[in-house]
């Protein structure tokens, strides 16, 4: 019988993650440009460099090739899944830095998603009541939690490709003319309108702290309040220097621990003083039914309007390294769950309690205002600005994160047309436009709760309804299947209600400037 010669093993050794090579990124960060997963799912099967090697495949081969085989695998499992990349991304603000991971995805999660909206939380309840405001409330909170998924999943939903930005997916899923038009308004409106409460609620804030401390004593020539606001604006601009999005993940750390900390503070206090004598829980009547149905669609905007931040979720993963074993949506996912679960704390416990302590008495400009109203004297004056000085603080981070899809899309324009990256000096004026053009949009629209209505309205559509439309176009479920019915039916919910809440923030803008004008106490 003849001898088989000895076959000489051969083995790839193993690699590391691997990640295209690193690309130096004009504020001196180190930018790995690392590859994406394939974001393959149950429903639609995408092809993989490794599909050809399988269990069946490796069966009848000996045991020499299959180990060459099976380390070939593990090697084009890490680096045969190339990504199609954008050199101009290192140059962009968004994804200069991919050095991301859970934390810093928790971190920007709960600074962009709880904030001073949890404060008018309670106005709404006084237009909705108890029922309707606990409802409306979990419903909005499960919904959002939903899409926040499917945003998640679909930022590397075609092999090759990370959609680093919300415009780019509804491209995707929409068609590219018809995606810019659908997705560039509502979430260029949503930056510069939460940039603008920012410092509408910023600025009142910062004034209400200086009148506790200072008390009497500073009573002679106190700035105005639109001196506040611009204040709080230069502040901000002073921030906005930062380059990137992953370089302010401290202070979105700092925003998410003073937000929970004041968010827990103004109910508890609210909570432990005796209630205004003539509180009353049914919700406002208005004088004509017309009127109250409006303010009841601009109360439900506010409730949409506090769950803001899914314009920022596919900025966040695309700051993430990815590779094909170790998907970006991963700790996308885990540190998302984390800061919706603390969102959750913050966002039900201070819309329940609010109401309970001041019914239907709230204040249009929401808790902080009552608990200042109607317990100025009762709450220690350093507890109070305590709180005051952590919304303040709040405010400024929140500023930052909603402020970088603009700083990128004025940096993109620039660097497409001069083919190189932003000057600092051309960086910087940008930011101090942005900051100047958020405060005079501020001073010409200071209705707060009005403006948080209107905002919901015209933005319910980036949050509710739109992630539902990329799922069905994307993904392609069965027609006529259960999930075909259920992203539709949730989509075209959202755009009704989007409608419908922006007619209610419209008229009670009017309403509230009309009122404001002709019966303003002399």
């Amino acid at each position: 019988m003849e001898e088989r010669p000895e076959t000489e093993l051969i083995s790839i050794p193993a690699t590391p993650r691997a990640s295209t090579p690193e690309i130096l990124t004009p504020s001196g960060q180190r930018s790995p440009r690392a590859q994406t997963s394939t974001g393959a799912s149950k429903e639609a099967k995408s092809w993989t460099p490794t599909s050809f090697i399988s269990p069946r495949f490796l069966s009848p081969i000996g045991t020499p090739m299959k180990r060459v085989l099976i380390n070939m695998k593990g090697y084009l499992e890490e680096v045969g899944h190339l990504t199609k990349l954008n050199p101009q991304d290192a140059w962009l603000p968004i994804t200069e830095s991919r050095n991301g991971n859970a934390y810093y995805a928790a971190f920007h999660n709960l600074n962009a998603g709880v904030g001073f909206q949890a404060l008018i939380l309670p106005v709404a309840f006084s237009f909705l009541g108890w029922s309707w405001g606990i409802i409306s409330l979990t419903i909005a909170y499960v919904w959002q939690l939903y899409t926040l998924w499917i945003l998640v999943q679909l930022h590397e939903a075609v092999p090759g490709k990370r959609y680093n930005r919300y415009v780019e997916l509804a491209e995707a899923a929409f068609g590219e003319r018809l995606g810019v038009w659908l997705a560039l308004f509502p979430t260029v409106y949503l930056s510069a309108g939460t940039g603008t409460a920012l410092i509408l609620i910023g600025g009142e804030t910062m004034k209400l702290f200086f009148q506790i401390v200072c008390g009497p004593l500073c009573s002679s020539n106190p700035l105005t309040t639109v001196e506040w606001y611009l204040v709080f604006t230069s502040l901000c601009i002073v921030l906005s220097q930062l380059p990137n999005l992953n370089s302010i993940a401290g202070l979105s750390l700092v925003g998410a621990v003073t937000a929970i900390i004041y968010s827990t503070l103004t109910w508890i206090l609210s909570v432990s003083q005796p209630r205004p004598p003539p509180i009353s829980y049914e919700p406002i009547s208005l004088p004509t039914p017309t009127a109250s149905l409006f303010s009841v669609l601009n109360a439900l905007g506010i409730v949409a309007f506090a769950f803001r931040g899914h314009n920022l979720v596919l900025e966040i993963q695309a700051t993430m390294p990815s590779t094909f074993k170790h998907p970006a949506h991963v700790p996308m996912w885990k540190g998302a769950k984390v800061a919706y679960f603390f969102i959750a704390l913050c966002l039900f416990p201070i819309a329940i309690g609010g109401f309970w302590a001041y019914g239907n008495l709230m204040p249009s400009s929401g808790i902080l205002s009552a608990l200042f109203q109607f317990h100025i004297h009762d709450v220690p004056r350093g507890l109070l600005a305590m709180a005051f000085l952590l919304v303040v603080f709040s405010c400024l981070s929140s500023f930052q994160i909603y402020s970088m899809p603009g700083f990128d899309s004025f940096e993109a324009g620039y660097s497409s047309r001069t083919n190189r990256p932003c000057p600092i000096w051309v960086r910087s004026g940008f930011r101090v436009f942005y900051g100047f053009f958020s405060f005079f949009i501020g001073v010409a629209l200071p209705f707060l709760s009005s403006f948080a209505g209107l905002l919901g309205g015209l933005t319910l559509p980036v949050t509710f309804a739109y992630p539902c439309f990329m799922w069905a176009l994307i993904k392609k479920p069965t027609k006529y299947s259960f999930s075909w019915y259920f992203h539709w039916t949730l989509g075209w919910l959202g755009i009704a209600f989007s409608f419908a809440f922006t007619i209610g923030g419209i008229w009670s803008m009017v309403y509230n400037g009309l009122k404001l004008k002709f019966f303003k106490p002399s």
